[in-house]
């Protein structure tokens, strides 16, 4: 198996310096950008010389290095919705281009959502879409710009670039604003400064076929050059190295450049090694282009493997069934927005990995290049996506950008082994962008676009979620089936994926679950599904995210705890062991993340059903994944973020463990329980729970897992309240810990006799004065200064580096508490 030691060693020395390569000389330009959140008048108003104190100097700009986002902190901001609209950044930047007529390039990696670039005040490019790679050439406008005085006299020789970024509202673009996650707007990934030859390659594809067996691979390389008008000779050498760097093939051939398209001759390597999640083996092909002028060289990282979608079967890989073990992914983190930096992808790659996963569903659009190389060299299978997203269809800009993004989709990830599916469109039969929803005209663009895929890429599938009416036309289909949480009862899921899965040639079911206000818990956790009729149905329905009205559901009238998600988790889990059919699963989604349309959730504009939170902070769900998808021993405790229990003296209380071991002994408060043997199928913890009369007060509890000679072991203290609670009816806030300038605070919900209220959900509301700062705006339980109550308590940290603060917190109907820090 893929062991983790390996994984992670190579992902810290194999991922770094993976990306592909864009250009002879390509140079990071992030550092040292004045950004401005507002529009100008034009971009003179960018440019024009500045005396301080002078008029000009307003408005006020700020440095900002890339990626940015200027949602960052407020598209979780509890009191206002976040901006959109225009956002200016402009950098003065060096250009020598070392080749003779060479190009000079700016690379995006992804601006959201339109952009305008300009070379002092010549407008050079623009581009719609904010998740695609797009350039614009400069090397005109920095020449015209050059042989104006003013570039010494008042720039030093130094070449202004100016850029209007938009992410306004607008019915004729994709994805809609209707969407359940932020449009966000900023250069959000990387921007390059390149300098390429004046013939060099634009595009380099490589088919990698292998039979089921991997007896024979082959290699078929297509190139597109980046000037196809010019005639001239290339000199082409293609090395073809092992995952041990060993060279297994070569070709060295010359081409004629007209026509700027070169097809060489196919490769042949027996017996390749071949990648899957277990063994992600990738190979690297180094071409090397030559003109009489310049040499030009890219590296691409491939990878040999064979899929198979079996008609309403399961999954296979290189010849073997493969159960897609899956979840979901945005781009979107605490204190950063879409601006993640590559160490927080890829941290969170890794704890992707960690859970057992192999398989992911980027949603609901392109996503950074470092994301797919990650799944490449850490084996991950992917579905990618557009993000023709809700609403409906609009004109010809709106379906043109949905062209345009899935051909750079599918032209930029082309060769990533990781990708198996390209997705066409999610929940495509949302109406309400449009006064007209005209079903036909969707089915006629989807059908477009599928073909527009498979003539791009013919070997791999198409897809999309949730539109029944334009199921027939993908290659695979996934409906809408959220057992236990939007309809119905958990119990029902096995059932309705069987009947679903009879109406479509390939059924692969994503987005399941529900959500989970970390640090929630629930000692009765599945008692809102007495309220629920199972003969409902499972199928999501138009009104069903709404946590107002309609028919009772968990998502409405459930508790919100971790307690009821980790159940949900396990039963479907359990399920699915014994679904041979099944192609696979792919939960919604690993991590929290900020939206739009959701201002009522426990922790305001944020959809909280991930498995961790949105600063990678693990819910107990992490662990019920783990339990099951994971082979390297681990055991978990449930209730890490519980710290106290309730019920009465004597009251036997269930004591969970999660664990992948064969069997696991419980102590509690030091003496053995008992040992138990794991059962997949004996629901819930795969029966690995104890009964356990707890002492009132403090009790230890640590459970030992062992497979064979291999034991670890986890501890947890809780403890166990017996005093009964009436009504919220006053506050305590506090501090419970410090570290370095960062102050955690406490606040708890009592009744009038003091005695905590451990299932009181009331609303919070921090705020602090003096010197100190809240952390807030941060989408997460204990990040944020409206938030629901856990328990009858909530979390919030201070940044205090001197001096005196005074935190408080509100609640209606109670009195104000406060607390002083020093």
């Amino acid at each position: 198996m893929f062991k983790l030691k390996y994984y992670l060693l190579y992902t810290l020395f194999f991922i770094g310096p993976f990306f592909t390569s864009q250009g002879q000389e390509t140079h990071r330009i992030d550092e040292n950008w004045v950004f401005l959140k507002s529009d100008l008048g034009g971009v003179w108003e960018a440019v024009r010389p500045v005396g301080k104190g002078n008029p000009e100097a307003v408005p006020s700009w700020q440095m900002v290095n890339l990626p940015h986002c200027f949602n960052a902190m407020d598209a979780v901001d509890p009191d206002v919705s976040y901006y959109q609209g225009p956002g200016w950044y402009r950098k003065k930047i060096h250009v020598d281009n070392p080749y003779q007529n060479g190009r000079t390039l700016l690379h995006f990696e992804g601006v959201g959502q339109k952009t305008e670039v300009y070379v002092y005040t010549t407008k050079i490019g623009e581009h719609i879409g904010g998740y695609d790679e797009w350039t614009v050439d400069i090397t005109d406008a920095v020449k015209a710009f050059y042989e104006n005085p003013i570039s010494k006299e008042q720039f030093q020789g130094q070449v202004p670039i100016a850029i209007r970024v938009d992410n306004s509202r607008d019915l004729e673009m994709i994805p809609s604003d209707l969407s359940d996650f932020n449009l966000y707007g900023g250069i959000y990934r990387h921007l390059n400064l390149q300098y390429v030859p004046e013939i060099a390659i634009d595009r380099l594809s490589a088919h990698v076929n292998v039979d089921s067996q991997g007896k024979e691979g082959t290699l078929q390389v297509h190139i597109r050059l980046s000037n196809a008008t010019l005639s001239s000779n290339l000199k082409l050498k293609m090395r073809l190295l092992d995952p041990q760097g060993k060279q297994v093939a070569q070709l060295e051939d010359e081409f004629s450049t007209q026509g700027g398209e070169i097809n060489p001759a196919e490769l042949t390597i027996k017996k390749p090694a071949l990648w899957s999640p277990d063994q992600p083996s990738l190979y690297k092909l180094v071409v090397t282009a030559k003109t009489e002028t310049a040499s030009y060289v890219m590296e691409e990282k491939l990878g040999f493997r064979h899929i198979e979608f079996k008609e309403r079967g399961p999954f296979y890989l290189n010849g073997q069934r493969l159960l897609l073990r899956g979840t979901h992914r945005h781009e979107d983190h605490a204190g950063v927005g879409a601006a993640m930096t590559d160490s927080m992808i890829l941290a969170e790659m890794k704890l992707i990995k960690e859970m057992g996963v192999n398989f992911i569903r980027l949603g609901h659009y392109q996503q950074s290049k470092l994301v797919l190389n990650a799944c490449d060299s850490l084996g991950i299978l992917v579905w990618e996506e557009i993000p023709w997203c809700r609403g409906g269809l609009g004109g010809a800009p709106y379906r043109k950008q949905a062209r345009q993004m899935l051909t750079n989709m599918i032209e930029q990830h082309y060769n990533h082994p990781s990708i198996i599916i390209w997705g066409l469109g999610n929940e495509n039969d949302w109406p309400g962008d449009f006064p007209v929803f005209d079903k036909e005209r969707i089915r006629a663009f989807m059908k477009e676009l599928n073909e527009l895929a498979h003539r791009l890429d013919p070997s791999r599938k198409t897809a999309i979620r949730r539109c029944d009416f334009c199921k027939d036309i993908v290659d695979v289909y996934s409906p809408s089936i959220w057992a236990g949480w939007y309809r119905g009862l958990y119990t029902d899921y096995q059932q309705a994926s069987e009947e679903e899965m009879k109406k479509v040639n390939h059924f692969l079911h994503v987005e399941w679950g529900g959500d989970s206000h970390a640090r929630r818990h629930a000692e009765n956790p599945d008692k809102a599904l007495a309220k629920i009729t199972a003969s409902d149905g499972v199928d999501e329905r138009a009104g069903d995210a709404s946590l107002y009205g309609g028919a009772a559901r968990v998502s409405k009238d459930g508790d919100w705890s971790e307690s009821y998600i980790c159940n949900l988790i396990d039963w479907h889990l359990k399920e699915q062991e014994n679904m041979s059919w099944l192609t696979g699963t792919a939960y919604w989604p690993f991590k929290d993340f900020s939206t739009p349309v959701r201002p009522d959730n426990p922790v305001p504009y944020v959809n909280q059903k991930g498995v961790v939170e949105r600063d990678l902070n693990k819910k107990e769900a992490y662990y019920v994944f783990q339990s099951y998808w994971t082979e390297k021993t681990m055991v978990h405790i449930y209730g890490h973020s519980w710290p106290t229990r309730w019920g009465d003296p004597d009251e036997e209380k269930m004591i969970k463990v999660y664990s992948n071991a064969k069997e696991v002994e419980l102590f509690v408060n030091g003496k053995s329980v008992g040992l138990k043997k794991r059962n997949t199928q004996d629901f819930p913890a795969a029966g690995l729970r104890w009964m356990v009369r707890l002492r009132a007060g403090e009790n230890h509890f640590k459970a030992v897992a062992k497979n064979g000679k291999e034991m670890v072991s986890d501890e947890l203290t809780q403890n166990y309240q017996t005093a009964k609670w009436g009504k919220p009816a006053q506050m305590d806030l506090k501090e419970i810990g410090r570290e370095g300038d960062m102050i955690t605070i406490q606040a708890s919900l009592l009744d009038t006799k003091g005695v905590p209220c451990l299932d009181a959900q009331n609303w919070l509301h921090f705020s602090a004065i003096g010197d100190g700062s809240l952390i807030d705006n941060q989408g997460t339980s204990d990040g944020s200064r409206k938030v629901q109550a856990y328990n009858g308590r909530a979390l919030i940290k201070i940044r205090l580096p001197k001096g005196k603060c005074v935190a408080s917190v509100q609640s209606e109907g109670m009195k104000t508490a406060f607390v002083t820090l020093n």
